[in-house]
């Protein structure tokens, strides 16, 4: 369900909100730059390093011509980076922008299943508008960034690697190397140049939902891994193919200390000391920079309070000063906008630290225009800007984008059939051997005969969706069907074509039902897909009660069984390692299934190890080798193999505690979240219990007793029901996470006048949008109806996310009867509202 695109405003001074609440359309009040005298980072205790990359005297000389053509305009353009999404080839040449990038959920045309043809159509076009002659000024290519972090993963067809977590397991460096020089080739065939990959994060708290995109819980993995693979996707310096041909430019991410959040949190705050911060993050980019890494992403996340986006101590004097790197700091996903004192569309303060340019995809416009007015009245120094500019000029021309062509014209660049090809399919099933982990196998039931009868179960069997993660063709890779895969196996399509070639038969049922007793069950299951941010948790505990009766009956019936289990982190699954003979953590594998099956009927014996420690306990969230009481279940860097005599005593199933309360539950089971309210009552005085002259709630069913709120309007004036907050919320990770708020209401009757949903910010802060054609359609239908609104919405509307009070309200002066059943911040499984 889509709101008329009319109907989506900003409230203005003549709407039902402004009579009724004043305060709600008043501009968000500026939060003041919190302390961040301990976020001081002291480079001379940071160790020193020269260039890799001597300087070239011909490519600096091009560069300085380019740069002394260049308009203003055209430099500000060129370090501002746009979303396809929100920016098309004729804005590239009218703003000069020097970079696009497709976000997770962008894709040619808005199709996440775009064909291949699209991607390199669409690449051409960015080009073309960038090269098309403007005046006198210097024609300036522009580069195409994604996120290909496990193979070429937004497109169809590509070849789908394990992702980082599997390749930590993997413990091959040359591995890495390969799968980065795979990637380069399948990228360049679409016409992109760049990828934000690779992921150096050392993730020290598995409730982090990027834990999958780290190779482990300590530096070693990463820092063993940054120049090989950094080396496979641009090749070797000196070579004549470095940054060219059959390579791409990649970026080394996300700089610095992404994985040591507190609590997990994405974009959250790494509260430690310089020391620790220095020797357990900032290992793996000395190799990559040696590797000659040409871009380095910085991080959303905060370091003792203050966002990486504005450290000047850390950009500037650590990776330019004290590293000497001489390529360009690229920002995340309007990270610069988290900055204090910025907002998305207007940060100097980011630059001025050291960003060489801004990740601004659905900002840009007016990011573009409030830059251009710093860097004409100094607030962004000139010696800086062009610093910036020289930076991403330097990487063009070593590139030799100036010379290249369209896209299509260049190396790899059409060949369709390199995508998802037999040697890469054939490298990806290598890896997925290669990272499998053996940790329980009881009575030495691994390897398995080919030729018996085999009963294949889980809802993770024949999922590709589950099977590849998040980042495959979308965000958080959902959405997917099996179709979305053409050069791809489902671990059940590797394992029925292993059983027929020896003769024996493999039955899929997915509930594990059988006619006849098979001589072994292998069931697949494990997490649904995520990425960042939505992918964060409460803890590790794995809970999954289909799944688990489902090997318990196995067990039962005396049917040996064999779990592979599927997770973008290591988790508490202690009653599913009772209730099975084997148990194998396969990770998020990828696009080759039949790698899973090589190792099960014994084609390769297990070689991985754990990267990261696994627990004994759901509340184990930060749990890493050399901790003090460090206490896994599995240690970092265990792994079985089949000549391992291995079983275990039985395991506690008792959690260690219940899942804490979601702060994104505002309504739910009949009343307001942990820490909220329900208020009623006139506009600047509501009250828990209003009395009857404007509005009124009393408890309503829909699938229990009394877990809904009825609330009818009287028509009597000016009336609100909102959801406040004990304390305010800070609601700005999840807005930039693309959360949404999430309703599930039926409208009992229709509203006699204007409705207004909005949210607050405190006093003289507010903002939403008018409902009531919305609700006069669902009152027609008499059914409940799901309303989901990108909290993004509300803060192009005004809402300081950072400060919100009250996350729910509506608002009218007419009659209106709904039921209210649920009120939340999720990640949306369904279809938006748009905001425009």
């Amino acid at each position: 369900m889509h709101l008329p695109r009319k109907a989506v405003i900003l409230l203005g001074a003549t709407s039902l909100a402004a009579v009724a609440c004043p305060h709600i359309v008043a501009a968000a009040v500026a939060e003041a730059p919190a302390s961040s005298a301990n976020a001081e980072a002291r480079p001379e205790n940071w160790p020193a390093r020269s260039a890799t990359v001597a300087p070239d005297p011909a490519t600096e000389r091009r560069v300085d011509e380019i740069l002394s053509a260049m308009s203003l305009e055209q430099k500000v353009g060129q370090i501002i980076q746009a979303d396809i999404a929100s920016a098309t080839p004729d804005d590239v040449y009218r703003y000069h922008l020097g970079s696009v990038l497709n976000g997770g959920n962008s894709d040619p045309g808005g199709r996440y299943n775009a064909p291949a043809k699209d991607w390199l159509a669409a690449a051409d076009a960015f080009h073309a508008a960038s090269m098309k002659p403007n005046g006198k000024l210097p024609r300036i290519p522009v580069i195409w960034g994604s996120d290909a972090v496990h193979g070429h993963n937004n497109v169809v067809g590509a070849t789908l690697f394990p992702h980082n977590i599997g390749l930590g397991a993997a413990r091959n460096p040359d591995l890495v190397r390969r799968i980065g020089a795979a990637t380069a080739i399948e990228m360049r065939v679409t016409g992109l140049d760049w990828t934000f990959a690779p992921t150096l994060a050392v993730v020290r708290d598995d409730r982090w939902g990027r834990t999958y995109e780290g190779f482990g819980e300590t530096p070693e993995i990463a820092t063993s891994y940054a120049a090989p693979l950094i080396e496979g996707l641009q090749g070797k310096i000196g070579d004549k193919d470095w940054l060219r041909g059959p390579h791409i430019i990649a970026t080394a991410k996300h700089f610095l200390g992404d994985g040591g959040t507190s609590g997990g949190k994405d974009q959250g705050d790494a509260i430690l000391p310089e020391a620790q911060l220095r020797d357990l993050f900032s290992p793996p980019y000395l190799p990559a920079l040696d590797a000659g890494v040409q871009s380095v992403m910085v991080s959303f996340s905060s370091w003792n309070g203050a966002k990486m986006h504005g450290n000047h101590s850390l950009l500037t004097g650590v990776m330019k000063e004290r590293w000497n790197f001489d390529g360009f700091l690229v920002g995340d996903w309007n990270g610069h906008g988290q900055v204090a004192g910025c907002t998305a569309g207007d940060c100097p303060q980011s630059v001025v630290a050291g960003l060489d340019m801004y990740m601004a995809p659905d900002s840009w416009k007016e990011l573009y225009r409030t830059t251009l007015g710093h860097a004409r009245d100094g607030t962004l120094p000139m010696a800086r800007l062009d610093d910036a500019v020289r930076r991403i000029l330097r990487v063009k021309v070593r590139a030799g984008l100036f010379e290249a062509g369209k896209p299509s014209a260049r190396p790899y660049g059409g060949q369709f059939d390199l995508l998802g090809g037999k040697a890469h399919r054939a490298l990806a099933r290598e890896a997925v051997r290669e990272s499998l982990v053996l940790l329980k196998n009881a009575g030495g039931l691994l390897p398995l005969k080919a030729g018996g009868e085999i009963l294949v179960a889980g809802d993770g069997a024949d999922n590709l969706t589950k099977q590849t993660g998040g980042w495959t063709l979308s965000w958080q890779g959902t959405g997917t069907k099996r179709g979305d895969f053409p050069n791809a196996q489902s671990i059940w399509e590797g394992i029925d074509e292993a059983v027929k070639a020896a003769g024996g038969t493999a039955t899929l049922a997915v509930d594990g039902r059988y006619a006849r007793k098979p001589d072994v069950a292998i069931v697949v299951f494990g997490e649904d897909p995520y990425a960042e941010f939505q992918g964060d948790r409460p803890d590790v505990g794995y809970d999954d009660a289909k799944n688990l009766d489902l090997l318990r009956s196995l067990k039962a019936a005396g049917v040996p069984t064999v779990a592979v289990f599927l997770s973008g982190r290591p988790m508490w699954v202690n009653p599913f390692l009772n209730a099975t003979d084997a148990f194998v953590a396969a990770w998020l594998p990828g696009s080759e299934g039949a790698g899973v099956a090589d190792i099960l009927f014994g084609k390769s014996d297990f070689r991985g190890k754990l990267p990261y420690s696994w627990p004994k306990a759901s509340d184990q969230t930060a749990l890493n080798v050399g901790d003090a009481n460090y206490d896994p279940l599995f240690p970092y860097g265990f792994g079985l193999t089949f000549a391992d005599k291995s079983d275990l005593a039985p395991l506690s199933e008792a959690r260690a505690s219940a899942p804490a309360a979601d702060p994104g539950i505002l309504f739910a089971a009949g009343k307001p979240g942990s820490g909220r309210r329900l208020l009623l009552g006139p506009p600047g005085a509501l009250s828990s219990n209003p009395g009857p002259e404007l509005i009124v709630a009393s408890a309503a069913d829909r699938t229990a007793q009394e877990d809904s709120v009825r609330l009818r309007w009287m028509g009597a004036g000016p009336a609100v029901a909102a959801i406040t907050g004990d304390a305010p919320a800070d609601f700005s990770r999840q807005a930039n996470g693309d959360l949404a708020l999430e309703l599930e209401l039926k409208v009992n009757a229709a509203p006699t006048a204007d409705v207004s949903l909005l949210m607050g910010c405190g006093a003289n802060c507010s903002g939403g949008f008018p409902i009531r054609s919305l609700l006069t359609e669902a009152a027609k239908s008499g059914k409940w109806t799901r309303i989901a609104v990108p909290l993004r919405c509300f803060e192009k509307a005004g809402v300081d996310m950072k400060r919100v009070d009250t996350p729910l309200s509506f608002a009218t002066a007419g009659g209106l009867d709904i039921t209210l059943s649920t009120a939340r911040i999720v990640s949306p499984a369904g279809p938006q509202l748009a905001c425009k």
